[in-house]
């Protein structure tokens, strides 16, 4: 049995915690704009979903690992159908689109994964290149992307030029944006290809660099609050999307925008504590639970004892 990459579930809580404040951000638009606005789309808007995208094809690997591909399009199709029901609240939900993408690209993809792993990260840049367009167009290149990391597993003497490489590139390409929009339109595709750039590369800063901080020894604190959040993505991440249709027309009446900061700082915060205190009980989450009873066609058992050996949380000495 395979057991859990707390570095993973710590990128994973991290890329939660983001999207909350992005949506929030997103679905309560405002005008006249102020600095909050700016930052969150200069800095925050576009990078997190990459990461989610990333992982969630890493995760495909691992679950082919111990359970081969009838049980991931099983596993696809529920996802598709929790997707449905948040589609009746939610219209800016992806798990249809996961669901899709996975389902027409990673299960051709589980192929190459047992050839050379240059292969799948060759296929990954491709399918990203053809499809490049922003918004839910990168999720397929990302999937396979994901999928070339974990057979790859490159070493972590690679963290810190990456790093290094990409914040400067970021940086660069999110000034280049800002600057672009003062003498063309934005709609300009110009414009939208370097901030699509931008927010890979952000991505990539952001990840890696949290990698590194994960290292350290403050970083090991704060890996004990992203984990638990992480493991419970799914509900974290359905449950967040309700608090921002709830609270929308709260944020959207606020003219300075901290509040757009203030109900996702809130809600990420309830969300850690609970899903801490849940995970002290519980092998998953509530939707996790569901999920994986669905996939199997049969009611899995949630009491920590009984999974004990095979979800121990250990670190993977190929990753920090």
């Amino acid at each position: 049995m395979t057991p859990r990459i707390r570095a993973l579930d710590a990128l994973r809580g991290f890329a939660v915690a983001g999207i909350m404040l992005v949506n929030t951000w997103q679905h309560a638009p405002h005008k006249p704009r102020t600095g909050i606005d700016s930052t969150i789309e200069a800095l925050f808007q576009s990078r997190f979903y990459p990461i989610f995208s990333l992982l969630f094809g890493m995760s495909v690997v691992l679950f082919l690992r111990r359970a081969g591909r009838l049980r991931l399009v099983a596993r696809l199709l529920w996802l598709f159908c929790f997707g449905l029901a948040q589609h009746a609240f939610y219209e800016g939900e992806v798990l249809t689109d996961y669901a899709f993408y996975g389902l027409a690209l990673l299960l051709p993809a589980s192929f190459l994964s047992a050839g050379p792993p240059f292969l799948l990260l060759a296929a990954g840049v491709t399918v990203w290149g053809v499809w490049a367009g922003g918004g839910v167009l990168l999720i397929p290149g990302m999937f396979v992307l994901g999928m070339a990391l974990m057979q790859l597993r490159p070493p972590a003497r690679l963290l810190p030029p990456f790093f290094a490489v990409s914040a400067l590139a970021s940086a660069l390409l999110v000034l280049a944006w800002a600057t672009s929009k003062s003498w063309t339109t934005p709609r300009d595709p110009r414009v939208w290809t370097v901030y699509t750039v931008a927010a890979l590369t952000g991505a990539a800063a952001l990840s890696t660099g949290l990698l590194l901080l994960l290292r350290t020894r403050p970083g090991a604190r704060l890996s004990g609050v992203l984990e638990p959040l992480g493991r419970m993505a799914l509900t974290n991440y359905l449950t967040g999307t309700a608090v921002v249709v709830l609270t929308a027309p709260l944020v959207h009446a606020d003219r300075t925008r901290w509040s757009v900061v203030a109900v996702a700082a809130l809600t990420v915060a309830a969300q850690a504590l609970f899903s801490r205190w849940w995970l002290t009980r519980h092998r998953y989450g509530p939707l996790e639970w569901a999920w994986r009873c669905l996939t199997w066609f049969q009611r899995v058992p949630n009491g920590l004892e009984s999974g004990r050996d095979h979800h121990r949380a250990v670190p993977d000495p190929r990753l920090p």
